[in-house]
C-alpha cells in the first residue's frame, strides 16, 4: 500500500523542471506569456488587468484592478465581501499571506442566534453579514506592494459601475433570485431595473448601471487625490482612502444602510477591523514547497491531504483508477474531518494545533487508517496534539464527534435535497491570478456578497454572507464558534508552489468546499501525472460530499461522490463495491485558474478551465 520506491516521484519532479510534454487536445488553448499573465473570472475583468500591465503596472496592480472589476461585475462576489491572497515578493523571495476577511459584528454571539431559533447563523440577509474586507484588502495590497495610484487601479471598475454590457450568467442569476432581492429595497432598486415586467432583471448584453457604487468608488479616488494635493506620498494617499471607507462618511453610510436592513455591525466594528499581512503555512511534496493561508481558511486541509498521499504510490495506481480515486477520497476525508473540528480564527483563542496537523508523522498515522477495500463513512478528526508535544484540551468534544451528528441522521435525502446540498458545497467565489516578468506573483480568491445580496443603502455595496460559516456549538468545532470581532473559518484558498525558492505554480479555484479538492487534484495532475497546466485545469476530478458543508445547515453525505461522465464503467462498478454513491456530470474540475513557470525557457504558461466564464490574457 505504501510507496517504497521514489523513482517515479523523482521523475515527476524532474519533469517539472523542463517544459511539459506536447499539449494534448484541450477545449481551450494554454496561454503563453514572456512578460505577464492575467487571469480571472470574467473576460472584461481580465481585460482590465491586461490594460494595467500594458500601462506599466506590476502583478499587484493588475490583480487589484481585476479584483475591483470582478467585485463590480458581481462575479459571485461584491465589494462588501472578503479577500484572501498569497503574494510572492521577488525582492525578499518570500510568500506573503493577505488576510482581508471581515469579522463578526457587535452582538453576533451564539446566544443571539440561538435566541432566534437558529442552529447556525443564516445563509442570506443582513444577519449573515460580516464586516467588508475586500476594499481594505485591495487598498492595503496596493499601498504596500503596488506601484500605481488607487485612481488608476479603480478606473476600470468605475467605468464598469457607470455601465457595462452584462453577461448572461449574472443577468439570469439576478432574475432567478429576484424574489429574495425584493426583500431588500436597495437591492431591488439596483438589480431589477425592469420592476413589474415579466423579466425584471437586466437582459444579457444590456447596459447594467450602478450609479451608487460608482459614486462610492469615486469618493475613494477623491480622498486619495486630496491627500496627494496635501503633499502625501502614494502610500499615504491610498491609506487616506482606506480611512474614508472604514472611518469616514462611507463607513457612516454603510453602517446606516446595513442597520436599516436589520444588520448588526457598527461604526466601531469597521474602525477596529484590520488587514493582516501574515506568514502562510507550507509543506514539502516531492521537493516542491506548497503554500497556503492558515486555519482561518480551509487551505491547510490540502496540505494535510498531500502529507497523507505522499505515503502512497499514486502514479502506480494510475490516474482516476478506482484505487486512486478511493485513496484520494479517503485522504481528503481525513484532512477535512480535521478541518471541521480544529480550524478557526488564529487571532482568537484557543490556539489551533497547526504544527501537529501539518506534521509528517501525524500524516503517516492518519494514512494508516485508510481501508483499501471500503469507504469509511464516519472518518473523524484525529488528535494532532501529541505530535506537537501537548495534550488535547478538547478530548471530551472529540469523543462525541461524528461525521454526521446523530441528531441529524434521517431518511435518505430526496433528489431536490441532494441538489440543494451540492449548491451548498459549490457556492462560488472567483479567482484572480497574475504574474509579471519581474517576479511578482499573485494568487487570490475573493468572495462574499454573492447574489442574492443585501445592498447597504445608497453605497451600492453588496454585503457578505460569510457569517453562516460559523458554528454555535463548541462541541462541533471549539475554534470556530461565533464571537464579535472574530473571523469565520472560510473556504477560500489561494495556492502558491515554489521549487528551489522560486515560483513554480500559482493556482486557485472557486467552489466552496470543493476548492481544495479541485486544487489538490490539479496539483497532482501536474506533479504525478505530467499534465500541462491547461490539461490539468480541464482534467476530470472527483468531488466528495463527506465533509461537513461550510454553508447552510453544515450537512454531509458520507460516501457520496461526483464523477465525470468520462469515468469508464469498470471504475464506476469498483467504486460502488467500495461503498460509494455516485453522481455524474460532464465537467467536474471547477473553474481552475493557474500559471506555471517554465524555468527552462523563462516564460509562463497560463491555464484557465473550460468550466464557467473565467478567462486569461498573456503577453
Amino acid at each position: 500500500m505504501f510507496r517504497h520506491a521514489l523513482t517515479g516521484a523523482a521523475l515527476a519532479c524532474l519533469a517539472l523542471t523542463v517544459a511539459p510534454a506536447a499539449q494534448a487536445r484541450t477545449q481551450k488553448p494554454p496561454l503563453h506569456g514572456a512578460n505577464w499573465v492575467a487571469i480571472t473570472g470574467k473576460p472584461l475583468a481580465a481585460t482590465a488587468g491586461a490594460r494595467i500591465f500594458e500601462r506599466g503596472g506590476n502583478a499587484i496592480d493588475a490583480a487589484c484592478t481585476m479584483l475591483a472589476a470582478t467585485s463590480t461585475m458581481w462575479d459571485t462576489l461584491s465589494w462588501g465581501g472578503e479577500t484572501q491572497a498569497l503574494l510572492y515578493n521577488p525582492h525578499t523571495r518570500k510568500v506573503i499571506g493577505v488576510n482581508a476577511l471581515g469579522v463578526a459584528p457587535s452582538g453576533a454571539t451564539a446566544v443571539f442566534f440561538r435566541g432566534k431559533g437558529m442552529k447556525y447563523p443564516p445563509d442570506y440577509g443582513p444577519l449573515a453579514a460580516v464586516t467588508p474586507g475586500t476594499p481594505g484588502g485591495l487598498m492595503m495590497m496596493l499601498a504596500e506592494y503596488g506601484t500605481m495610484s488607487l485612481a488608476e487601479v479603480l478606473a476600470p471598475a468605475i467605468a464598469l459601475a457607470d455601465g457595462y454590457p452584462i453577461e448572461a450568467e449574472t443577468a439570469n442569476r439576478i432574475e432567478s433570485v429576484k424574489a429574495q432581492l425584493k426583500q431588500w429595497p436597495d437591492s431591488a432598486r439596483v438589480m431589477l431595473p425592469h420592476a413589474g415586467a415579466a423579466r425584471e432583471a437586466p437582459e444579457p448584453g444590456e447596459m447594467f448601471r450602478q450609479p451608487d457604487l460608482a459614486a462610492t468608488l469615486r469618493k475613494l479616488v477623491a480622498a486619495e487625490r486630496a491627500a496627494l494635493d496635501a503633499g502625501k506620498d502614494r502610500k499615504a494617499a491610498i491609506l487616506a482612502a482606506y480611512d474614508r471607507f472604514y472611518r469616514g462618511d462611507i463607513a457612516a453610510d454603510l453602517v446606516a444602510g446595513t442597520r436599516a436592513a436589520g444588520g448588526l455591525f457598527t461604526r466601531e466594528d469597521l474602525a477596529n477591523w484590520r488587514v493582516h499581512f501574515e506568514e502562510p503555512v507550507h509543506v514539502p511534496y516531492r521537493g516542491i514547497e506548497v503554500y497556503k493561508l492558515t486555519t482561518w481558511v480551509q487551505g491547510p486541509a490540502m496540505l494535510q491531504a498531500l502529507n497523507i498521499l505522499e505515503n502512497f504510490d499514486l502514479q502506480g495506481m494510475g490516474y482516476n483508477s478506482a484505487r486512486y480515486i478511493h485513496t484520494l477520497y479517503q485522504a481528503m476525508s481525513l484532512a477535512f474531518a480535521d478541518r471541521d473540528f480544529y480550524y478557526g480564527d488564529p487571532y482568537f483563542p484557543p490556539e489551533e494545533p497547526v504544527r501537529g496537523l501539518l506534521s509528517k508523522d501525524y500524516a503517516r498515522a492518519r494514512a494508516q487508517l485508510i481501508r483499501p477495500g471500503r469507504n469509511d463513512p464516519d472518518i473523524r478528526p484525529g488528535d494532532p496534539y501529541p505530535f506537537q508535544g501537548e495534550r488535547n484540551p478538547f478530548a471530551a468534544s472529540l469523543a462525541k464527534w461524528h461525521t454526521v451528528p446523530s441528531a441529524t441522521v434521517s431518511a435518505p435525502p430526496t433528489a431536490a435535497r441532494l441538489e440543494a446540498l451540492k449548491r451548498q458545497f459549490t457556492r462560488g467565489t472567483t479567482s484572480v491570478i497574475a504574474a509579471d516578468k519581474a517576479g511578482w506573483v499573485v494568487s487570490m480568491t475573493p468572495s462574499g456578497g454573492w447574489l442574492p445580496a443585501v445592498i447597504a443603502g445608497r453605497t451600492g455595496i453588496g454585503l457578505s454572507q460569510r457569517m453562516q460559516s460559523f458554528v454555535l456549538d463548541p462541541d462541533e468545532n471549539p475554534f470556530n464558534v461565533v464571537e464579535p470581532g472574530k473571523r469565520p473559518r472560510a473556504t477560500l484558498t489561494p495556492t502558491l508552489a515554489l521549487k528551489n525558492g522560486k515560483p513554480l505554480m500559482a493556482f486557485a479555484v472557486q467552489g466552496g468546499d470543493t476548492q481544495d479538492q479541485n486544487l489538490l487534484q490539479f496539483f497532482l495532475n501536474m506533479v504525478e501525472f505530467d499534465m500541462t497546466v491547461q490539461e490539468a485545469t480541464e482534467a476530470a476530478n472527483i468531488n466528495s460530499y463527506q465533509m461537513r458543508a461550510s454553508f447552510g445547515g453544515h450537512e454531509s453525505q458520507p460516501g457520496r461522490m461526483l464523477l465525470a461522465t468520462s469515468i469508464p464503467p469498470w471504475v464506476r462498478d469498483e467504486l460502488k463495491r467500495k461503498g460509494y454513491t455516485l453522481q455524474f456530470e460532464e465537467r467536474t474540475s471547477g473553474p481552475i485558474n493557474a500559471i506555471w513557470f517554465d524555468r527552462a525557457h523563462g516564460t509562463m504558461w497560463g491555464g484557465s478551465s473550460n468550466h464557467g466564464e473565467d478567462y486569461g490574457i498573456a503577453w
